[in-house]
């Protein structure tokens, strides 16, 4: 699964999260280690430029957070992030520069990489968006089977499926990402770096880099 590896998913100089995709291969192995890596690496953060908000909670100073959003540690918001009205952060998450995590969205378990967008009612959980990766209005991550079995990544294409040993797991977007409303991520999705998604689609498996989703039976490459 070459397209689904991590050197080819992400531009990992655009996240203060950079160390935690070191010694692994896929980007969902970082999951279970989210949480711990916000605790070692928020306490050597520059008190110049993030203050602690509370117990594992580190907000950099230019970001906006407005009164009415919930942030739950272990946090980390980075430099210019915006935090709007009732965005419900629940933990383990890192939210990345000059992102966007809008009114009434819900982000749980998630690395948001530099200029990432999760605007409107969007629920975002145990998943890895790439750099300037959007989410459109309700577009949502399911991230735990109806059966609650295990995950496994599919790709059709490959004709390749790895056990990923993960109850709860989203989506993995690549770098420059761009999900239409509505759109629901099934559990084990990984969409390829510089893919479009229709609004109103049901994705499941791999979807290949540059592409544009139109349904499941019309997956086509960029011109």
């Amino acid at each position: 699964m070459e397209n689904c590896k991590i050197i080819n998913m992400y531009s990992l100089d655009q996240t203060i999260a950079k160390d935690l995709f070191k010694d692994v291969t896929y980007p969902w192995e970082v999951l279970p280690k989210i949480g711990d890596f916000i605790k070692k690496l928020g306490p050597t953060l520059d008190p110049e430029i993030y203050e602690k908000r509370g117990e594992d909670i580190w907000v950099a100073k230019s970001a906006v957070v407005f009164d009415s959003a919930y942030l739950h540690g272990p946090l980390i918001i980075d430099e210019n992030a915006e935090i709007r009205q009732c965005a419900f952060i629940r933990g383990n998450a890192i939210v990345g520069k000059d992102s966007v995590v809008g009114n009434s969205t819900e982000l749980k378990n998630v690395v948001l990489f530099n200029h990432v967008q999760v605007p409107h009612y969007n629920y975002v959980g145990d998943s890895v968006l790439g750099y300037y990766s959007h989410m459109g209005a309700g577009s949502i991550t399911s991230n735990v089977k109806s059966d609650k079995t295990l995950v496994v990544v599919k790709d059709k294409y490959e004709r390749e499926e790895i056990e990923t040993g993960l109850k709860k797991f989203g989506a993995m977007l690549g770098d420059h990402v761009e999900v239409g409303c509505n759109t629901v991520l099934n559990p084990g999705t990984v969409v390829c770096p510089d893919t479009n998604i229709y609004p109103v689609s049901c994705v499941r498996g791999v979807i290949p880099p540059h592409s544009v989703y139109k349904d499941k039976n019309e997956i086509v490459t960029k011109e």
